[in-house]
């Protein structure tokens, strides 16, 4: 059982309450100095003009693309925008893999054509263990892409393999605090990346 089970009640306003406590507690617990790293490689990678790619799934899918939005039209405030781009967003490349090589390859096959050497690859997980993340790395890691993993759980397999990373602390199948908090760093990220650039 975890918190969002043994904090379960009928009383929609105490469930309120007690989910909205725990969130608070489990983003006190994020390391900022993994989120400073985050932040300094996206910069760079902005800098050298390379390509940062997002990838994810279910819900994390969806916060690979908001993320990739919010790089790509948030924080173009002086002409040079990210160059960010979402794995998850192409539904006919995306079933044509998954049907012709199999689901688990469905974001390695995309980096083969899309990827270059000194290139990004955000991969956002709460458990880190999908195979298809976890191959992407993998290719990501040959080709000299640098990793970066969003986690949750125990941060899976994925915080091991990635160069870096931002782990959000939370019990074991608490997807809805995983997933929240992994949206809370895209804003914050991309508050401070869009006012850091118009300061320069």
């Amino acid at each position: 059982m975890n918190n969002i089970d043994r904090m379960f009640t009928r009383d929609p306003v105490a469930f309120a309450d007690a989910y909205l406590a725990y969130l608070r507690a489990v983003l006190e617990r994020i390391d900022t100095r993994e989120v400073g790293c985050f932040i300094k490689t996206l910069l760079d990678a902005r800098a050298r003009g390379a390509t940062v790619f997002l990838i994810g799934n279910g819900g994390s899918a969806a916060t690979a693309s908001h993320m990739a939005n919010d790089l790509c039209i948030g924080c173009d405030d002086d002409g040079q925008p990210f160059r960010a781009v979402s794995l998850t967003d192409n539904v006919a490349v995306m079933t044509a893999i998954s049907n012709d090589f199999g689901y688990e390859h469905v974001f390695s096959r995309q980096l083969r054509s899309l990827g270059r050497k000194g290139d990004v690859l955000v991969a956002i997980s709460a458990s880190g263990n999908s195979p298809n993340l976890l191959n992407a790395l993998e290719y990501a890691r040959e080709c000299g892409i640098k990793t970066v993993a969003l986690t949750a759980f125990d941060g899976g397999k994925m915080k091991a393999v990635a160069d870096e990373g931002v782990h959000v602390p939370t019990d074991f199948k608490e997807y809805g605090p995983a997933e929240d908090a992994h949206m809370v760093l895209d804003h914050l990220v991309s508050a401070y990346l869009s006012r850091i650039i118009r300061a320069t």
